[in-house]
């Protein structure tokens, strides 16, 4: 009986290090775009981007794997899956930016990408830290914290994107436009993904305290 509890407790641990684990490619992968974007002609950039996504993947696929061999999980099960998924859904966002540079040929930095990308490593750097505090939900004004500061790194993501689309319009290359406003978007998107893990993880500091 007392391995049987052993066992228990080593994959409660086992998923949440995971968990973090995944959360920290968010911030690698983010890192890298920033990188990506300060040199579009560095092209292993898209390489490596594209290798932690598929990292990322696997990480998943182990997490919601090892939610549905353990019987007693460290916090709901739903709760866990949604917060991998949120996770992964900024990676893939992410992916999808550095992929639309290259299969565009974008070749100079768009206006404002630079600044977007540095608040999304911001806000990734965010979930991480709200994500490895769920192994032990002692100080929740703290995780809430971290919540409402990705919230306001995604307004201020909110302002850059406002600002590269006026700038965009000016343009009178309508292809320059549509590939351009499609990045802007998924760049939107990514901080939109990294509030949706911040919602997840509120909630569960809320019906845990």
């Amino acid at each position: 009986m007392g391995q049987f509890f052993s066992w228990v407790k080593s994959n409660e641990k086992e998923i949440l290090v995971t968990l973090d684990d995944l959360a920290k490619k968010s911030v690698q992968i983010s890192e890298e775009l920033v990188i990506m974007l300060t040199d579009l002609k560095i092209h292993e950039c898209h390489k490596k981007i594209h290798s932690i996504e598929t990292e990322a993947d696997k990480l998943v696929r182990d997490i919601f794997s090892e939610l549905n061999r353990t019987f007693i999980t460290p916090l709901d099960r739903e709760d866990m899956q949604r917060v991998a998924s949120k996770i992964d859904d900024t990676i893939d966002h992410i992916d999808g930016i550095s992929a639309r540079l290259q299969s565009y040929k974008i070749t100079t930095t768009p206006p404002y990408a630079l600044e977007m990308a540095n608040e999304l490593v911001k806000a990734t750097k965010e979930v991480e830290l709200m994500t490895s505090k769920l192994r032990n939900i002692k100080n929740p004004s703290s995780m809430i914290e971290h919540c409402r500061k990705t919230s306001d790194i995604e307004h201020t993501v909110d302002d850059l994107y406002s600002a590269a689309i006026t700038k965009l319009f000016e343009s009178k290359d309508p292809i320059e436009i549509i590939k351009l406003k499609d990045i802007y978007e998924k760049m939107e998107s990514a901080s939109d993904r990294c509030v949706d893990v911040a919602d997840v993880v509120e909630d569960i500091v809320l019906k845990y305290t």
